[in-house]
């Protein structure tokens, strides 16, 4: 192999099973020795590049199924039995450990769910988008979002139940972002006014994400529809 290396026009790469090694596993076996390749499911414009029909039939089947190559070709009743996982929000450890104590009667500690959160990021299942204040600039800490990989890998965990396509858009709005090399976080921006009493009240606006790529930054807003001028203003209410 060593040979190959002095031909000008040859890249050699030699690959392996991981299928025991979760990514940050990989890097620290192999420290020196290899490098990390983060391939990313089919976004929505590489998807249409090979689908065999128009955008908004294309759209409607990549919002259930996703973006994981094979799916472009399979049928839809083969789809369901090959994907898994789960859609995230805002939400913090805390929350969640209160949920399985409240819904489920679980004792599973904090300390259990923060490690498999971990494992779902490091084996490339979910992402996470820090909060950013966009006035103060410094990040708040929790609740985080979490976006999945693959929507389709979402909805089949789901049983295809809940195809929320407002929540499922803005996860492929982050995913293509991420494809195209930016950092993500959800943007934060304080305002203080008055209350109906007259009274001081301080609120938190929401930008649906903040993309960095070098010196490029984008303010960037996620809706589906602005069927209503109330959806409308809504929308548009925060200027920076």
């Amino acid at each position: 192999m060593n040979s190959l290396l002095h031909i000008k026009n040859v890249d050699v790469y030699v690959t392996g099973s991981n299928s025991e090694f979760l990514s940050k596993d990989v890097i620290t076996e192999f420290r020196g020795r290899g490098d990390e390749i983060h391939i990313y499911p089919l976004t929505f414009k590489e998807f249409m590049q090979v689908y065999a029909g128009d955008m908004y039939h294309g759209w409607a089947e990549y919002v259930i199924y996703g973006g994981l190559p094979l799916t472009v070709t399979m049928k839809t009743e083969d789809q369901v039995n090959v994907l898994a996982s789960a859609i995230g929000s805002f939400t913090n450890v805390p929350k969640i450990e209160a949920t399985f104590k409240s819904e489920i009667q679980s004792n599973i500690s904090a300390n259990t769910i923060r490690q498999y959160i971990e494992y779902l990021e490091n084996a490339f299942v979910i992402n996470k988008a820090n909060r950013y204040d966009v006035k103060g600039r410094k990040y708040i800490g929790t609740p985080l979002k979490y976006y999945f990989e693959d929507v389709g890998i979402r909805n089949a965990r789901l049983g295809f139940r809940q195809i929320e396509e407002t929540h499922i858009m803005e996860n492929i709005v982050y995913n293509e972002l991420r494809s195209r090399g930016y950092s993500v976080d959800v943007g934060v921006v304080e305002k203080r006014g008055l209350n109906q009493e007259g009274k001081s009240e301080r609120t938190y606006l929401e930008i649906d994400f903040i993309a960095n790529l070098g010196s490029k930054r984008y303010y960037i807003q996620s809706a589906f529809s602005m069927p209503t001028e109330e959806k409308r203003m809504q929308e548009k209410r925060l200027r920076l």
